[in-house]
């Protein structure tokens, strides 16, 4: 209700207020003129309430006594309740409603473009808050949402407006790419290691100027693609990886100019029908994209110029094949260079930002340590060595002879049974002495041993049967 009020009585805070005819409306200063692009905010479109400032110059607007006393306790109260740029605990319950929108209305690539265009606006030789562009919330003004290359997109916010709604604790900026990178990650694709705390600027006139985003069809696409990524300090794999993020969603020609009205893949949705489609599972991501753009041949699915200029440059060539051939490569990729797009630009409260998944960490570990006293389970393991060292004690003698030795060893060789000749003989009487010293040279001489069984000699076998019938046939004949 503060915001309604702020918004009905000041349209956009400025960063120095002037006296001017009613309704009272603060001015932007010479300064702040021509710092700031100029964009002022059409009639027709969706309006969209702004979060306080958190800049000094807002003390001054609520000290002003030119702006009426209303808004002067409206906006002086939002001030002091400012201490964040975003509520973390809001930001995670804002999340699961985004999750619910996802599943009810496959506006997962709608999405993924809206946290992208809020950002893609950065320039790196702009030192300047919010001067320079990128992550800051501006995309929610008329101003720029009516820039040729964000048509389509007051449908998103007309689905993300509820959820500000809701929680008013977040800021535009965080929404928008909490949106987008939640998008990613329920349409299959990797975890992006998002932070957030982003600040929100507050007035039309700190919009960015229109042209920074990329064209679909420029005369040279892979020069336009750097001249565009490079502004914003991205690198060709990282042009390449974000990218990849075509494998969802679908092109219009009614807003894009490009794509066919419909096809096989998209006339009957889900979702709204129509358009045409990247890839054959628009709503899936994985690196379906490369491998469909490196094949070419349905002509169902849409191929850009800066589609096909992926594999036409030599530099993008080396990673668009990489990709088609490695989704876990892919995924890697896009998941460092979604993060690095998001942040592009932002003003964070706090500077360094902070991560939704710090908390949950932490938590998801603790229950973990719950099953160590299922690891207590060691004590039956023992149980059974102190019962299993007993039972080769009862045992019989020829076992006990033959498990023992490695038990009294140590695992030693174990050592050779004492000869004893009765084995060897009828059994009928003790051999004598000498006896037994000649049976068992004759034993070993044959390459045996008390230790082991004498192994048959088949040949020799053969050969003493030969002999033996020819014995007999001499005998026989004489």
């Amino acid at each position: 209700m503060a915001e309604r009020i702020a918004a009905s009585l000041l349209p956009a805070a400025s960063p120095s207020p002037a006296p001017s005819p009613p309704p009272p409306r603060p001015r932007v200063s010479a300064a702040a003129a021509a710092s700031f692009p100029c964009c002022s905010t059409s009639a027709g479109g969706l309006r969209l309430r702004s979060r306080p400032s958190r800049f000094p110059q807002k003390a001054a607007t609520t000290r002003s006594g030119r702006a009426g006393a209303g808004a002067r306790a409206v906006v002086r109260c939002m001030a002091a309740a400012a201490v964040a740029a975003s509520d973390a605990a809001q930001l995670k319950s804002a999340r699961e409603d985004i999750r619910e929108i996802l599943k009810t209305t496959y506006c997962h690539p709608i999405m993924v473009r809206l946290g992208w265009h809020d950002s893609g606006t950065y320039d790196k030789n702009i030192e300047e808050w919010p001067q320079r562009g990128g992550a800051d919330g501006s995309l929610r003004f008329d101003a720029e949402l009516s820039h040729g290359a964000n048509a389509g997109l007051i449908n998103a916010l007309k689905l993300i407006q509820p959820i500000k709604d809701k929680y008013p604790g977040i800021t535009y900026a965080d929404l928008f790419q909490l949106a987008s990178a939640t998008a990613i990650e329920e349409a299959g694709g990797p975890k992006i290691p998002m932070k957030y705390g982003r600040v929100d600027v507050t007035a039309a006139e700190q919009c960015p100027p229109e042209g920074r985003l990329p064209d679909a069809g420029p005369r040279v696409p892979a020069d336009h693609l750097r001249e565009v990524f490079y502004r914003m300090g991205l690198d060709d794999k990282e042009i390449v990886a974000l990218s990849g993020a075509h494998t969802l969603g679908r092109s219009r020609p009614d807003r894009s100019g490009w794509g066919k009205p419909e096809t096989k893949y998209t006339k009957d949705g889900p979702g709204e029908p129509g358009g045409q489609s990247w890839t054959v599972e628009w709503l899936k991501f994985d690196n379906s994209y490369f491998k469909d753009i490196k094949e070419q041949r349905d002509q169902d699915l849409l191929v850009l110029p800066t589609d096909a200029a992926l594999f036409e440059d030599p530099s993008f060539k080396v990673y668009a094949e990489k990709y088609a051939e490695d989704q876990e490569a892919f995924f890697k990729d896009y998941a460092e260079a979604h993060a690095k797009l998001s942040d592009l630009g932002a003003k964070f409260d706090p500077p360094e930002g902070f991560s939704l998944d710090d908390e949950p960490a932490v938590e998801e570990k603790d229950p973990e340590p719950a099953p160590a006293p299922a690891a207590a389970a060691p004590p039956p393991p023992v149980e059974e060595k102190k019962e299993a060292e007993p039972t080769p004690v009862p045992v019989t003698v020829g076992a006990a002879v033959a498990s023992s030795p490695a038990d009294d060893n140590n695992g030693a060789a174990p050592q050779p049974e004492p000869f004893v000749a009765a084995k060897y003989s009828y059994g009928k009487k003790e051999l004598s002495d000498s006896m037994k010293q000649k049976i068992r040279a004759e034993y070993e001489g044959f390459g045996g041993s008390p230790d082991k069984p004498l192994q048959s000699n088949y040949f020799l076998n053969i050969m003493l049967l030969i002999g033996g019938l020819a014995f007999l046939t001499s005998l026989l004949g004489s």
